[in-house]
């Protein structure tokens, strides 16, 4: 699959993901200091699946109806990056068929999927 990381997701959870052979962009590498809608704007283009761990991109896709191709919040604080990687990388091997144009919440213990 194909995917956008925000510059706040830890890098344990972009080596995680890219490992299980995902083609990540990582804007931490690429275009640091950009807006939200820039970064929403930039996966949709590209057609991948936007990984964040700030939930103001809610906002962006249930209030302002902004395009998306699908996005990933993560919300597993407290604990280890490297568990966090661990964490999202079988969260997306598990669900992901059912990733794109969905908002996506993977939490410690659940995932919730929601069509937007």
């Amino acid at each position: 699959m194909r995917f956008l990381a925000d510059e706040g997701v830890d890098a344990a959870i972009v080596t995680a993901i890219r490992r299980d052979g995902h083609d990540v962009r990582w804007m931490a590498e690429e275009m640091e200091g950009s807006t939200d809608d820039v970064v929403l704007d930039a996966a949709a283009r590209d057609a991948r699946i936007l990984i964040t761990e700030d939930k103001d991109f809610g906002e962006l896709v249930f209030r302002r109806r902004l395009h998306h191709r699908g996005v990933v919040l993560v919300r597993v604080d407290g604990i280890a990056n490297d568990r966090k990687g661990r964490i999202v990388a079988q969260a997306i091997a598990e669900y992901q068929t059912q990733l794109t144009g969905a908002f996506t919440v993977i939490q410690h213990a659940t995932i919730r999927i929601r069509g937007a």
